[in-house]
């Protein structure tokens, strides 16, 4: 079956975000006192929202629900305000969405980050490359959960074997599979190629360049 649409993550997929989020996140942790962590420490942080990003940043002597609950409010006004100030395309990035875009193909993005900073860092850094760009609504339709994903492809009138689903983490290649979407793995974001394969990946990709060749 020919693939007509293409899901793509967001952090780690198209967009290196850890400086930003990391520099976010420990400026938060310094105004409580509390330790900071590394920019490698950061990396398996990210995946799973920004809330969740928070309780494994919090001491575990602190990670109570109020604390998390207060401590993620401040962190998503400290990153409203710099979430693009480092936050770059990787290399190859733009130009594979233009050749994709040149054959047709609909495109969405799909982020575990909040709904409203998804839509403005797409709309930042990939003005007018994009037909959707959904984040995180509610923390019941989160990835892995397909809901989301099947969701864009009722929107664009598709089945979701039509779709290719890219991503960087074992939390992408669930939803892929939970959709029934292809798994596309690539390993220039947060993970390993072994993490990708065994959460599903079908085809896991070294360079933006080579989702060209399956499409």
């Amino acid at each position: 079956m020919p693939y007509k649409a293409i899901i793509f993550d967001l952090d780690g997929t198209l967009v290196n975000s850890l400086e930003d989020i990391s520099d976010a996140m420990n400026k938060v942790l310094l105004d409580y006192n509390y330790p900071t962590h590394s920019y490698e420490t950061y990396q398996y942080f990210i995946g799973s929202g920004l809330h969740n990003l928070v309780s494994k940043a919090l001491p575990a002597t602190t990670n109570s629900e109020e604390q998390i609950e207060s401590c993620f409010q401040k962190m998503i006004s400290v990153y409203s305000e710099r979430c693009s100030i480092k936050t770059k395309p990787y290399s190859g990035i733009i130009e594979m969405l233009q050749q994709l875009k040149a054959k047709n193909l609909k495109l969405a993005v799909l982020s575990n980050k909040a709904d409203a900073l998804t839509k403005k860092i797409v709309a930042e850094i990939f003005p007018h490359q994009f037909d959707m760009a959904v984040g995180l609504k509610t923390e019941a339709t989160k990835k892995p959960n397909p809901f989301e994903a099947l969701e864009i492809a009722k929107n664009w009138d598709l089945k979701p074997e039509e779709i290719l689903f890219v991503g960087d983490s074992d939390i992408d290649m669930q939803t892929a599979v939970n959709a029934k979407m292809f798994p596309v793995g690539v390993l220039w974001g947060y993970r390993t190629d072994e993490e990708l394969k065994l959460s599903g990946a079908q085809v896991v990709i070294i360079k933006p360049q080579e989702l060209t060749s399956i499409i």
